[in-house]
């Protein structure tokens, strides 16, 4: 995992080194330089220009400059305050303007073709949210020190960040609590089946889908099968569902199922509600009632989300009483069901607020999915891109996840790895044409290269 802290954390940071500031400034404008000597392939012809601002980020960018000349590449440094509108043409811009700490606005300069190398982030970024104005340098690519900060991972940050390079000069993170996910982590976290298992070891149960609307529930059962379950048994309210043979289900009443589903849920190791189920007044009553009274950790998510917030009292009563792991998956309209309003623009807040109020383990779905916890604790998957903007793919992680929690993972963990392989496994595709169902195919390819 790489940690991941605010601006106000990284100042708390800075200040607790036990280096002077000229040793981290050397060391932080060392990195700078090996990465712009890297993007120029090469010192001889090379022009650098670089806009230093008036604080650390500015002598970062300012002793950058002086390493580079000394390896013979011709440098300009133009003082951020009083930047010309357009800089002489050059190979490379460094832009160390301001840096974290920077509130306000500022229009960077015309630049060319040049290509441009940030120092800790873009100029402009919101360090914290990744919000920013028109007038930022987009960077090929972003030195950033000792840890990630958010809004590198969200917002117009992400994109405006290019490629992030992450250094260490020394600084200790380790009390950081939000951490951004990695394969690495993903492997050890994902649980493996034991020489000795059989199907009722990480049995899921699922309750989704409706008549007219069977597509979710087949989705999130096959998922289920090809994450790993040992055995998927589906229920679609009032009628069943096209699924493959190896799905078992079970006919239930459109409405007072609950405690059909609830007579043999101890046999499973997870329970997923929600997907397709629709948002019907004797619908809402069997979901609360089979979230608040199953004895194994669920997944509530799609109409599932609708259903606990359907009371005068909120959702947090309904998850009080559950003594196992309860994992939320919303999208912002669902959060704004939960909450009265949509996520604020600091993601990881918004997150780790709902699932501190509520009790529950909290995925936050977006470009960069926050996974909170009740005790703070956050993991970010940054792994994900425009292929999972289809129809369905919520269906096939709310799978994914119940089959996580089944094999045993706690419920943070299992939230955050199968959101990981979620994008993981669509990266594994074309660029263009991935369906939901094609991510359910491809599972078993993804977990493979993670083992």
């Amino acid at each position: 995992m790489i940690p991941i802290v605010t601006p106000a954390e990284m100042v708390a940071v800075d200040a607790a080194a036990p280096e002077s500031l000229d040793v981290l400034i050397g060391r932080a404008a060392g990195a700078v330089a090996r990465a712009a000597y890297g993007m120029l392939g090469g010192a001889y012809g090379r022009v650098v220009n670089v806009i230093a601002g008036p604080g650390n980020n500015g002598n970062d960018g300012r002793v950058a400059a002086e390493l580079l000349r000394r390896r013979g590449i011709r440098v300009r440094e133009f003082a951020a305050s009083d930047c010309p509108h357009e800089l002489p043409p050059a190979d490379l811009v460094i832009d160390a303007a301001f840096g974290t700490g920077f509130h306000g606005t500022w229009t960077a300069p015309e630049i060319g073709d040049a290509a441009v190398l940030a120092v800790d982030i873009p100029t402009g970024v919101d360090a914290l949210t990744g919000c920013a104005d028109t007038g930022v340098l987009p960077a090929d690519r972003t030195v950033t020190f000792q840890a990630l900060k958010p809004g590198l991972l969200f917002g117009a940050g992400a994109r405006l960040a290019g490629d992030v390079d992450v250094v260490d000069i020394g600084l200790d993170v380790s009390a950081a609590d939000q951490h951004l996910v990695e394969a690495s982590d993903v492997a050890g976290w994902w649980p493996a089946r034991a020489v000795d298992a059989h199907k009722w070891r990480a049995a899921v149960r699922i309750v989704a889908g409706s008549p007219g609307m069977t597509g979710a529930a087949a989705l999130c059962a096959a998922a289920a099968a090809r994450a790993g379950a040992g055995l998927v048994k589906l229920s679609v309210p009032g009628t069943e569902a096209a699924v493959r043979e190896e799905v078992v289900q079970q006919l239930v009443g459109e409405t007072g199922w609950a405690d059909d589903v609830l007579a043999d849920i101890s046999r499973f190791g997870a329970l997923v509600v929600g997907p397709g189920i629709g948002r019907a007044e004797g619908t809402v009553a069997d979901v609360r009632t089979v979230i608040a009274d199953a004895t194994v950790p669920v997944v509530v998510d799609g109409d599932a989300l609708f259903a606990t917030a359907w009371d005068a009292d909120g959702a947090a009563p309904l998850f009080e009483n559950r003594g196992v792991g309860t994992v939320l998956t919303p999208h912002d309209g669902e959060y704004s069901l939960l909450t009265g309003a949509l996520p604020d623009a600091d993601r990881i807040a918004a997150t780790r607020t709902l699932a501190r109020d509520l009790g529950c383990t909290v995925l936050l779905k977006g470009p960069a999915t926050v996974v909170a916890d009740a005790d703070g604790s956050v993991l970010v998957v940054a792994h994900g891109d425009q292929r999972l903007a289809t129809a369905g793919t919520g269906d096939v992680l709310a799978g994914m996840i119940g089959a996580a929690l089944a094999a045993g993972a706690p419920a943070v963990r299992a939230a955050a790895a199968a959101a990981w392989l979620h994008a993981d496994t669509a990266r594994s595709g074309p660029a263009e044409g991935i369906l939901a169902g094609d991510l359910i195919e491809a599972l078993p390819m993804a977990l493979a290269g993670i083992r």
